[in-house]
């Protein structure tokens, strides 16, 4: 008995002595607001719901695009990917990356700086490594969260290293991969979303499995046998995703780090449906955001607030105490020069499309937290160029509580497909059914012709469907939202604001 009580004990001493402070940033992959904290009655998640009951839900949390590449740079600089450098996927043939000097203001590094160790486990889709530089990279399975949470676990309670941590936590769940479900009655089978076929379970976690019928469909898109076998799919993926949180939540309650860790849960981008991913619809933007602050008052509270992916970085370095509030840029910013050295990159490169990179894009919505009524960004700015190489629309947004614009720069082009989006069953379906045929709050031809610029009163028309920039009783607002969103490319050097004077 005397043993068994002095291990408790020293137990009990090495936890209560764990590091203040730490961060726990989970992002999941191509995952829209479908969650039970946000009011969707099909959603399995209840260790994100908990997170929410006793921390903060953000109902107007918005990526800056919706690519995977792209937006993960996004998050993990604080930049705009127009200007960061990642105009679209980092990995095989397409081959973008972020310029050498966002190294000065990018997420590992930053947090490294003010004295954190940094980890990466699952997906990771950014480049140059060497920008955005983690100091430990775990390997687990990224469709498993389970199997994810794991691994990390180790690192999550190492006692040997009094720093507090950052934990980047990237599943790949729920993006669509692993085949088709051949058990399916329908002539186009429905994606996996990364499921095992025939019912199969990843170790460690209980699958829970839906029934088409009793899935929510998004109003962007059809309401068919496809679409709803799909979502049936994508809505298990969400499930094991949670199943992974709340193992993570596990682990650090039994280490006594749970009060000592921010948790900060999102999504790159909405789920992978043509209406969602790739577009800049409310469908691929809107993301999901639960945050838990152990330090703050105020618990099981929604924020109406309009924030960004491009506040994330700078948020969590307010969190670490290392954000310089008047220049908006880490009070221990490196030169990059210094940081060139660092790295060892070449003289000849292209470091910064000659404009330093000294300050963020996005502002710390630490203030939020405290005051959930306290208004953030007034107007929210999205950038899309590029998601696989192939797939050049460029699409500039100014987005308000009232109006929305949508600038698609090149509306001469057919709108392009991501490959899985248009191998997609709930696509391909309504493409067999002609042009005319019905797609959400379009047609299958409307939303592959657009216009060049998309107006709507978002206040009034959430769902996207009517386009006011054709009426002439809002020419003066079109006028007004196009000034908007010019300015809006100036203050966050957008190359692409040259394609107003020309083409």
């Amino acid at each position: 008995m005397a043993l068994g009580f002095i291990a408790v004990s020293v137990l009990g001493q090495a936890s209560s002595q764990a590091a203040e402070r730490n961060v726990l940033f989970i992002i999941t992959d191509d995952e829209s607001p479908t969650l039970g904290c946000y009011g969707d009655k099909a959603a399995v998640t209840p260790a994100i719901d908990a997170i929410a009951a006793d921390g903060m839900v953000f109902r107007n949390a918005f990526a800056t695009t919706a690519s995977c590449s792209a937006s993960r740079s996004v998050v993990m600089s604080g930049l705009h990917n127009h200007r960061n450098g990642q105009f679209g996927h980092q990995h095989h043939y397409h081959k973008f990356g972020s310029f050498n000097d966002v190294a000065a203001l990018s997420l590992p590094r930053v947090m490294a700086n003010e004295g954190y160790r940094t980890g990466h486990i699952g997906k990771y889709h950014v480049a140059p490594e060497s920008v955005y530089h983690y100091e430990t990279y775990l390997k687990a399975n990224s469709r498993s969260a389970v199997e994810m949470a794991n691994v990390a676990k180790d690192f999550l309670t190492n006692t040997e290293d009094d720093r507090p941590f950052l934990l980047y936590f990237g599943t790949s769940d729920p993006h669509r991969g692993g085949g088709v479900d051949k058990t399916s009655d329908l002539e186009l089978k429905p994606d996996l979303f990364g499921n095992k076929p025939r019912k199969g379970a990843y170790p460690g976690v209980e699958e829970v499995f839906f029934k088409p019928e009793d899935v929510v469909v998004p109003d962007f898109l059809p309401d068919t046998p496809e679409t709803r076998a799909e979502l049936a799919q994508y809505y298990q993926s969400c499930a094991r995703v949670d199943q992974g949180v709340a193992r993570l939540v596990e682990i650090l309650k039994e280490a006594d780090l749970y009060d000592k860790t921010m948790i900060i849960f999102t999504s790159d981008h909405g789920m992978a449906f043509a209406g969602g991913k790739t577009t800049v619809y409310e469908g691929g933007l809107r993301v999901p955001m639960v945050v838990r602050d152990p330090y703050q008052s105020k618990r099981g509270v929604e924020s109406d607030s309009m924030i960004s992916h491009i506040d994330l970085t700078p948020t969590m370095l307010d969190f670490a105490g290392g954000l310089n509030k008047e220049t908006n840029a880490p009070k221990k910013l490196v030169p990059a020069r210094k940081l060139r050295n660092e790295m060892g990159v070449s003289p000849q490169d292209n470091h910064n499309g000659n404009e330093p990179f000294d300050h963020y894009h996005g502002r710390s919505w630490m203030d939020v937290l405290a005051d959930p009524d306290k208004p953030h960004h007034d107007e929210i700015f999205a950038s899309h160029t590029f998601h696989e190489i192939q797939m050049y629309y460029p699409m500039r947004v100014i987005r308000d509580g009232k109006y929305k614009l949508i600038w698609n720069i090149a509306h001469a082009l057919d709108y392009p497909f991501a490959s899985d989006l248009w191998a997609a069953s709930s696509w391909q379906a309504q493409l067999a059914k002609g042009l005319d045929a019905p797609y959400g709050q379009r047609t299958v031809g409307k939303y592959i012709h657009r216009p060049e610029f998309e107006l709507y009163d978002i206040e009034a028309d959430p769902n996207e469907s009517t386009n006011l920039a054709v009426s002439s009783s809002h020419t003066e607002v079109l006028e007004a939202y196009q000034a908007k969103l010019k300015a809006m490319q100036k203050k966050y050097d957008d190359p692409w604001i040259m394609k107003w004077d020309y083409e």
